[in-house]
């Protein structure tokens, strides 16, 4: 018999926690078609299904999921406005958008509301669970080449704002950056995760976890979606470029 605190007779590895995850779209297709792509997954738990973004709001504050996963249009409330009204009503809880590619603005959008990332609807089973962990973990889910695609259009080319005054905005918080604070945060929009960072750079990941952590508070943004587009909208990197 034993006490539950000897470690002889168990494995040292923890099982990964649960993921409780929302699921809002206005179609109910695609609800039970998400439902049974995660209902083999022994990480991952649906607690509800909302068909529109005020019942996703409101079914967040009741059940506190880890992760919404939010189509971006639906009736009542969108996924955008919804998205808005959890991070400033439902702070813990992460927002995954789900979008299909003709509605690139719309995803852009969701980003700068707060969504932690974005998916295109035709992902497989795999990708979206491992999107869920990720997104669980507090990093952002990002797709390097379709982002740069989405910035390119839709924050770039049609409208390029004024000079804005010193010390606002993103281009006004360049003089307040360190050069390895703002070659970070470049390399972070070209797509590299820490550890290509950190190979880029010669430093160590937990280096440049830190120059992360400054960044970001500077930025004002909460995670690597946020610091993409601010880096786009300020002019630091353009449409395409990569090292």
């Amino acid at each position: 018999m034993t006490d539950g605190t000897s470690g002889a007779d168990t494995p040292g590895t923890p099982e990964p926690a649960t993921i409780r995850v929302l699921i809002a779209d206005d179609q109910l297709l695609v609800r039970h078609g998400l439902v049974l792509m995660l209902g083999p997954e022994p990480t991952v738990e649906v607690v509800g299904e909302a068909a529109d973004g005020a019942q996703a709001v409101d079914l967040a504050r009741r059940l506190r999921p880890d992760v919404v996963v939010m189509d971006i249009r639906m009736p009542v409330l969108d996924g955008i406005a919804a998205t808005e009204r959890l991070t400033r009503e439902v702070p813990d809880c992460r927002v995954l958008a789900l979008s299909t590619f003709d509605m690139d603005e719309h995803v852009v959008a969701a980003l700068r509301a707060g969504a932690c990332g974005f998916l295109p609807k035709d992902i497989s089973p795999e990708e979206l669970v491992t999107a869920l962990h990720v997104v669980r973990s507090g990093e952002a889910v990002v797709a390097p080449r379709l982002l740069t695609r989405l910035i390119s259009s839709h924050v770039t080319a049609p409208r390029r704002p004024a000079t804005p005054a010193a010390g606002t905005g993103p281009a006004g918080v360049l003089d307040e950056l360190t050069p390895r604070e703002r070659e970070v945060w470049r390399l972070i929009a070209t797509g590299l995760d820490n550890t290509g960072i950190a190979a880029e750079m010669f430093i160590s990941p937990s280096t440049v976890k830190n120059h992360i952590t400054a960044l970001f508070a500077k930025l004002q943004v909460r995670d690597r979606a946020q610091a993409v587009i601010a880096a786009y909208e300020a002019g630091l990197v353009r449409a395409g470029e990569r090292e």
